[in-house]
């Protein structure tokens, strides 16, 4: 399996990556922050510092990749993209690091970052992995679900048209798990983090178009019915 530390046989290609900064409270831009780029699991290996500008972005720059063709097959088991962490820091808002960053070849990818203020006299780290992608690692088998739904418990209603939801609330862990967290995604956003998750940007235009119209169908699916995803 290549590594994003292995020799340049392995990563022969060039991927692209930028990195963007608002504040958690505002959204305004963060401007003058420090961003390193180090391979993750090597975090001494540190290949870029770069500054944000006005707008609270970095410049683009180039990082190796796998080859192009471990991400176009299907049945390859060959990790197809190559992870970087992010560490950012910036004068007033705690310092973030995100480990995992997945970089395909010529692809450009942009990591959106929210910073939170300093808000009392010690500062906390704020740290995210990014999972292996659903086509790559292991991952347990999908519940089954019954073909026909029932609708007919307390509070449930089947909607009389497709209505296409502001929020989606996400329940982050097993349906049978009532400690995981329920999060309110907005739709756009769900959508955009699930293809994200089961799509390879590296495919063809209407490869991708094709999987994300199935999830949106698939999503609009469960607002309709209401089965399992709670809309707001």
């Amino acid at each position: 399996m290549p590594t994003p530390n292995s020799s340049t046989t392995d990563t022969p290609d060039k991927g692209q990556l930028q990195v963007n900064l608002t504040s958690e409270i505002s959204s305004l831009p963060i401007e003058d922050a420090t961003v390193s780029i180090s391979y993750t699991g090597v975090p001494d290996s540190q290949l870029e510092q770069l500054t944000t500008d006005s707008s609270g972005q970095t410049e683009t720059i180039d990082l190796e990749a796998p080859p192009l063709e471990y991400s176009l097959n299907p049945e390859n088991e060959i990790q197809p993209y190559a992870e970087y962490t992010i560490d950012v820091t910036a004068p007033g808002y705690e310092p973030v690091s995100i480990a995992g960053a997945e970089i395909l070849p010529t692809i450009k990818a942009l990591q959106n970052i929210q910073m939170r203020p300093i808000t009392t006299d010690e500062s906390t780290e704020e740290v995210f992995v990014i999972p292996a992608h659903t086509l790559y690692g292991t991952y347990p088998a999908k519940i089954p679900e019954d073909e026909i739904k029932p609708v007919t418990e307390t509070g449930e209603i089947v909607l009389s048209r497709v209505v296409v939801p502001e929020y989606i609330v996400v329940h982050d862990g097993s349906p049978r798990d009532s400690t995981a967290k329920d999060y309110y995604v907005k739709y756009k956003d769900y959508i955009k983090n699930v293809a994200s998750s089961e799509i390879y940007a590296t495919w063809p235009a209407n490869t991708i178009r094709a999987n994300v119209l199935a999830i949106m169908s698939f999503t609009l699916n469960r607002v309709y019915t209401e089965w399992s995803l709670r809309i707001v």
